[in-house]
Parts: structure tokens; sequence; C-alpha cells
């Protein structure tokens, strides 16, 4: 039987060396903690907010993350296409997410804020309504992807190919056409 811990708090932590307990976390806090190349499999993270906290390269496989937060994270290269599929909710602001994975991942409504993310893989996800509030989307992947309803408004450095993508009602920016239109090899003058 799995431990459940409620509630608790933890701040300027470091798991990078020893794994975090492996239980469920509900509504859980983690402030300034180090969770690099930690050894998250099986965790379940339910209505969780992580703060200031570098989960970079931390193993994935079959860890949920339901209703969680990241604010002003570091999250580099993590493979969110590992976690479990049921509930899956994100939400992410101010983090560096680069080259993490998103592939097949349902991701509807997901809010980025401020992010960088530079090479991330959103190939074969669900995006549908989700916002990119002034991101930096240099180098990410969109092949396949269902971006209906999208708001890339404020997101830049984005290059998607509308006969490989689903872009209905997906928002963009007069300046942001540009990266629909890369891939023809023409010049459009401002």
């Amino acid at each position: 039987m799995t431990d459940v811990i409620y509630d608790k708090t933890f701040e300027i932590s470091d798991f990078a060396e020893g794994d975090l307990k492996k239980a469920d976390y509900e509504g859980c806090t983690f402030v300034n903690c180090t969770l690099s190349n930690a050894n998250l499999t099986g965790i379940n993270f339910i209505d969780c907010s992580f703060s200031n906290c570098d989960l970079s390269m931390a193993t994935l496989n079959d860890t949920a993350f339901r209703d969680v937060r990241f604010k002003d994270c570091k999250l580099l290269g993590l493979r969110f296409d590992l976690c479990k599929e049921f509930l899956f909710e994100v939400n992410f602001e101010g983090c560096q997410l680069n080259l993490s994975s998103f592939f097949q991942r349902s991701l509807k409504k997901t809010r980025f804020k401020n992010c960088e993310l530079k090479e991330a893989d959103f190939a074969e996800a669900n995006l549908t309504e989700s916002v990119f509030d002034n991101c930096d989307l240099s180098g990410a992947i969109f092949d396949n992807t269902i971006l209906d309803k999208a708001n890339l408004v404020t997101a830049y450095s984005y290059t998607i190919a509308p006969d490989k993508n689903s872009i209905k009602k997906a928002m963009f920016s007069a300046s942001g056409v540009v990266g629909l239109l890369s891939k023809y090899d023409i010049v459009i003058e401002p």
C-alpha cells in the first residue's frame, strides 16, 4: 500500500542525492527544492505546486501529475510523455522547459506563461485551447499536433506547418504568421 502525504511543505530540500519517498503527494508544496536527476517513477502528485525547483532530467516513468502547477522552475529534458495519462494536468509559469517531451500528451487548456520551450517536442500532442503567453518556442517540434483554438498571440520563434498540424481557430499575431509560412522559403516584408 502506498503512503499518502497530505498538505506538507518541502522547503530547500535536496532530493537529487536520495530519491523522493515513493508515495502519493496531495496538496503538497515544494519550494526551492532540487530534484534534478531524481527518480520519481511511480510517484503521484495531486493538486501540488512546485516553486523555484529544479527537476531537470528527473525520471518520470509512470509518474502522475494531476492538477500540478510549476512556477519559476527548471524542467530541462523532462519526459512528460512517460507520465501517467489518466487525469494528467499541468500548468507552467516562468519555467525553463527546454528539450522536454510532450509527445502524444493531451494538454488541453494547458497554460504556459513566460516559459522557455526551446526544442520542446509537441509532436502528436493535443494542445486544444492551450495558451502560450510570452513563450519562446525556438526549435519546438509541432508535427501532427492539434492546436485548435490555441492562443499563440504573444508566443514567438515558433515554426508550425499548417499542413502538418491542426490549427482551426488558433490565434496568432500578425508578426507570428511568419512562423506559419517559413517552410515555403518566402520573404515577407514588414
